[in-house]
């Protein structure tokens, strides 16, 4: 990471990672950094320290955050996260019966964790949806086989027909002679409009991973959790 800037904030330019500012926070001293910014920095404080700036090192308050990042029932700064409850703790809930048999992690270690997690699934996802567009390619020129035969029968019999002097209408009576492929055409449509609309699915699975996992702070691990979840393949 590039050194603190002291002019960052004249600039309109986070001090920590030393571009625009995306939802300003203002500290106590009246320094300016991204949310997510300032939401890893308080992650890496000691739990039972004080909080400072990460620029003048002044204290701070907790609430710096907003009431997102402080305990609802003790009031404290939340410092891990329970996989199984999927709630930010702070120290006094992580020593409570409730969470005595849970798995928690560190906040910077569950937002690396679950960062990695999100990643992996959306690479995972992106190779389905590739195989899907492969899949449909397939089904596609299957039906375009199938309209081929088709119109070649119906030209076929449109020809015996005009050899023998008889009208369209009674081209109609003739349904014996129509390719048995013409009943496959439903099917195969509905095979391809299937395959699309899970490729449209993925896609915007994907696009709320890769979105979640690059604006993932403490506050949004839940939500990351969810997904997640949500994501998981089908048995």
């Amino acid at each position: 990471m590039f050194p603190l800037q002291e002019d960052c904030r004249e600039e309109g330019i986070c001090p920590i990672c030393q571009e625009n500012l995306k939802e300003a926070v203002s500290t106590d001293c009246k320094h300016l950094f991204c949310r997510v910014c300032l939401a890893r920095h308080v992650a890496k404080a000691p739990a039972s320290g004080v909080l400072c700036c990460p620029l003048c090192r002044k204290p701070c308050s907790e609430e710096v955050l907003g009431a997102g990042y402080i305990c609802h029932s003790h009031q404290k700064k939340v410092c891990w996260f329970c996989e199984e409850s999927r709630h930010l703790l702070c120290m006094e809930c992580l020593v409570s019966p409730e969470h005595k048999s849970h798995c928690e992690l560190a906040i910077e270690n569950a937002i690396s964790h679950y960062k990695e997690r999100l990643n992996r699934r959306s690479r995972k996802l992106r190779k389905d949806t590739e195989e899907l567009r492969r899949l449909r390619a397939q089904e596609e020129e299957k039906l375009q086989a199938v309209q081929f035969q088709v119109d070649c029968g119906i030209d076929r019999l449109e020809a015996e027909l005009e050899s023998q002097h008889q009208t369209r209408r009674q081209l109609e009576t003739l349904p014996q002679q129509w390719p048995d492929q013409l009943e496959d055409l439903p099917a195969e449509v509905s095979k391809i409009f299937d395959i699309s609309r899970a490729i449209t699915q993925l896609n915007n699975v994907v696009t709320d991973l890769e979105r979640t996992a690059k604006e993932l702070d403490a506050n949004t691990l839940k939500n990351a959790s969810d997904l997640l979840a949500r994501s998981a393949p089908q048995k």
